[in-house]
């Protein structure tokens, strides 16, 4: 910046907090809030499991009920494209935002950026709780029913907990994630039998570990971010270095661990289980694992009327352990195909530009979709469905672009971060400053007691 400029530039030291978050914040800033910057492939993956996680929130309450075995099937098979997706991606976005500032500011300051960020994603989850339990999960009254394990409150906790698993060398993490994966199924069926005993003790840690909404439990899916901050720091690397061998070497590192993890998770999980005791299938709560009610839709279809799938093989029910491994085996794959595509040989078209755009906004789009989810409750058959999520993905990134790009996202979740962390940064500075002016003056005053 030259001499001029920065002369120009006001001293945000002396602007008043209410007047300095009034000023605006660059759209720069909110659509690259978590985004590691020249790795295109991570906003690309990241908006095309935002399309999927919508599509499966619009399947299960737009198709009618001829279709909606459709939902169950569908949901099941491509789950590798929900929340266990994203939440991989979300971890590998606060290694590069620590990267990043690393050197740049200091370790409080991080600290401080990455828990703040943490905080907002939980307290937006926690508001999320008050109404999707309220509404679908019966026993939990109000404040109970503002804790559970949505994606969103998984999502904001992971940030604190990548952050602090970074401090750990790799082959600490490794062991942790390995553990937390070979040990949940135990740990899970420990508390669940706890609880329907009636001890409270047990009871009181079910409710914490897995909650009364159990879609991303704290076990096992917080082997994830110690799991997925090892590739993190392997990616953010290459990205440092630049060069093409070392991005066609994180490509084979990327898509040889993930087929290995696909095929070990498919090889320790294909014992299928039921939620229907007379099955005579090992059964799971649905409850412990709302997963396994996918079974039970896409056994209401009709068009074959003496065909019913058995049951559910393991690893594709979503929180088990082999699950866990098939998932990430699958977010490794797709990562390093999207990686290979779009870093090393810079493909691009319309389409790839518009998911980069929504990895962007993703989690302001994952809120902001609910308002229309309500609109052809189980109203559309299989043909109306796909032209109307065409318009309707279409619509959502429409409106997110007027609203950040015309709007400036005031209101949205990365808006709102990026001011929290101005706050902290304003804050922090004044706290410096501040501190700087006591020294000063104690120095000062040592200096007149010598002279006296």
């Amino acid at each position: 910046m030259s001499q001029e400029n920065s002369e120009e530039r006001p001293d945000l030291d002396s602007i008043p907090l209410f007047d300095y978050l009034k000023q605006e914040v660059p759209i720069e800033d909110i659509r690259d809030f978590a985004s590691p910057k020249r790795i295109y492939s991570i906003d690309f993956v990241k908006g095309l499991a935002i399309i999927m996680i919508m599509m499966a929130h619009a399947a299960s309450a737009w198709f009618d009920t001829e279709w909606i075995y459709l939902y169950g099937i569908l949901y099941s098979l491509l789950d590798i494209l929900g929340p266990s997706l994203f939440v991989f991606l979300s971890a590998l976005s606060v290694i590069f935002s620590i990267k990043r500032k690393q050197g740049i500011q200091s370790d409080k300051a991080i600290r401080t950026r990455i828990i703040n960020r943490g905080i907002v994603i939980a307290v937006i989850g926690v508001f999320f709780n008050l109404i999707s339990i309220e509404f679908t999960i019966e026993g939990y009254p109000f404040p109970l029913n503002l804790w559970g394990w949505n994606i969103l409150m998984f999502i904001g906790f992971s940030q604190v907990i990548s952050f602090y698993a970074l401090k750990l060398n790799k082959f600490a993490r490794v062991i942790i994630g390995i553990f937390i994966i070979f040990s949940s199924d135990t740990i899970r069926d420990f508390l669940l039998a706890g609880k329907e005993s009636g001890n409270i003790i047990l009871t009181v840690l079910h409710f914490i570990v897995i909650s009364p909404a159990p879609m991303t439990p704290l076990i096992p899916w917080i082997s994830i971010c110690f799991i997925s901050t090892i590739f993190g720091e392997y990616l953010y690397d290459a990205m440092i270095d630049g060069r093409k061998q070392a991005y066609t070497r994180l490509f084979k590192m990327f898509i040889y661990w993930g087929i290995f993890l696909i095929l070990y998770g498919m090889a320790t999980g294909f014992t299928l289980y039921h939620y229907d005791p007379a099955s005579g299938l090992p059964i799971l709560s649905e409850s412990e694992y709302p997963h396994i009610q996918l079974l039970k839709i896409a056994n209401s279809q009709m068009f074959i009327p003496g065909f019913r799938f058995p049951g559910m093989p393991e690893f594709l029910i979503r929180g088990r352990g082999p699950n866990m491994w098939y998932n990430l085996g699958c977010a490794l794959v797709i990562i390093a195909v999207s990686f290979y595509y779009l870093d090393i040989k810079k493909k691009n078209s319309n389409f790839i530009s518009m998911l980069k755009y929504y990895g962007k906004v993703s989690l302001s789009m994952f809120l902001v979709h609910y308002t229309f989810i309500t609109l052809f409750v189980g109203y559309l058959n299989i043909i109306f469905f796909v032209f109307v999520y065409i318009a309707f993905g279409g619509f959502m990134g429409f409106l997110l672009y007027i609203w950040i790009e015309f709007g400036g996202g005031a209101g949205t979740p990365e808006w709102i971060m990026v001011q929290i962390g101005r706050v902290g940064q304003k804050t922090s500075k004044g706290i410096k400053k501040e501190s700087q002016i006591i020294t000063k003056e104690i120095k000062a005053s040592v200096k007149k007691l010598k002279k006296t």
